[in-house]
């Protein structure tokens, strides 16, 4: 089990769909203490299940390099220092499995394609009962099947979050989960959605810190996602009989 044992927001506190706030001069990147066994999780992930956890659908050559940079760029202050200097690799080799094994985020590269931003590339580790490949390719629409509080309403209002989304502005949002098993790899097909658990007897809460990100002179938006599961009794608020949070969409 890779657990976290604190939250650096409160996921008791319930915000309409789709949650989104202005990240201001918060770090777009996070360390916590589950940073080691998480990277090792996702080593081997991506050393066993490479297919499962990492993904392309013809993404634009400038947008993976402004991405690229965009992360590198972006990296925790003191990240990866071997005395005054930082370790990174060369930007001219980095790709999206490269910046895989340097955050504990997942990254989702998202392209404007018509009306609708697309999923073209992503490494995704730790999926929240989805599957990386019924989704490379395809619209916001389609990647939250089957979620049922994405409504059209909801998709219409992401879209826009989307298209609205200013360079040098980030916004987040955050769900919050009730998971039997901690697991951090837990793909799931679109026909199988997971079942509901038990309101104030889950054992794991399970919560994603979400950061949307244009990338310069482009359409395409980062979403990068930090993965925490917390016991129950870690989490401020959740005594044994409390209710879950209110569900966002995963």
């Amino acid at each position: 089990m890779i657990l976290q044992r604190a939250l650096p927001y409160d996921v008791m506190t319930s915000r309409p769909l789709p949650g989104i706030a202005p990240l201001g001069d918060d770090p777009w990147f996070l360390v916590d203490e589950a940073y080691a066994p998480q990277m090792a999780e996702r080593l081997h992930l991506m050393a066993s299940r490479r297919d499962d956890v990492i993904a392309t659908a013809e993404p634009d050559p400038a947008n993976l390099s402004k991405m690229m940079d965009a992360v590198l760029d972006h990296l925790p202050k003191g990240f990866a220092r071997k005395g005054d200097q930082v370790i990174c690799p060369d930007r001219r080799t980095v790709n999206i499995g490269t910046l895989g094994q340097i955050v504990q985020n997942d990254i989702c590269l998202m392209e404007k394609r018509g009306d609708e931003h697309v999923l073209t590339g992503a490494v995704l580790c730790f999926p929240a009962s989805w599957r990386l490949r019924e989704k490379i390719g395809h619209p916001l629409t389609h990647i939250h099947i089957p979620v049922k509080t994405y409504t059209d309403d909801i998709a219409r209002r992401v879209q826009r979050l989307f298209n609205g989304v200013r360079p040098g502005m980030p916004i987040w949002r955050f769900n919050a989960l009730w998971y039997d098993d901690p697991s951090l790899y837990q793909p799931r097909a679109e026909s199988e959605p997971r079942p509901l658990t038990e309101a104030g007897k889950t054992p794991y809460l399970r919560t994603e810190r979400q950061v949307l990100w244009r990338l310069p002179d482009s359409d395409a938006v980062l979403f990068t996602i930090h993965t925490f599961v917390l016991a129950r009794s870690d989490v401020p608020g959740a005594a044994d009989d409390a209710q879950p949070p209110a569900r966002s969409a995963e």
